[in-house]
């Protein structure tokens, strides 16, 4: 049994400390892949982009500094839980969002209810999906997809 959880956010792109704006992500979960968790940046002018990275980065990085490669996660404040900065790298490109930590705390709570944080292998299939997996591949769909 696949569960999901959606909620949407409003983070703020940090384009410079001149330049900033606001705009909505999506995040998600799905229990099919318990370990990951997804953020959809929807940018102005652009096609959505989507991100996913370690459930557990996401939980770490609301306390400390986290991450290594591609995403780095730290609280804005050491004092107390307000904000948490998500750094995005590709190469030589990188994007900042600060978020407000308490809608994420909420969507990492309902997350937890799904797949308890340590007991992800109890919640996924992972033998459905290497099946899905290689019916995609043998019907001639290199890439692993499926088709609905």
């Amino acid at each position: 049994m696949r569960d999901t959880v959606q909620a949407e956010v409003i983070m703020t792109f940090l384009v410079s400390e001149e330049l900033s704006f606001r705009i909505p992500v999506e995040l998600g979960y799905d229990s099919s892949d318990p370990y990951a968790v997804k953020f959809t940046f929807h940018l102005p002018g652009d096609a959505p982009v989507t991100w996913a990275f370690a459930r557990e980065l996401l939980l770490d990085g609301l306390s400390q500094p986290s991450g290594e490669g591609d995403v780095h996660i730290a609280p804005a404040s050491a004092q107390h839980l307000s904000d948490v900065f998500i750094r995005l790298q590709v190469g030589g490109e990188g994007a900042l969002f600060r978020a407000g930590a308490a809608p994420l705390v909420a969507f990492l709570d309902r997350t937890d209810r799904v797949a308890p944080l340590g007991e992800e292998h109890s919640v996924a299939d992972f033998d459905y999906e290497l099946a899905a997996a290689l019916d995609s591949i043998l019907a001639g769909n290199p890439e692993g997809q499926n088709a609905g």
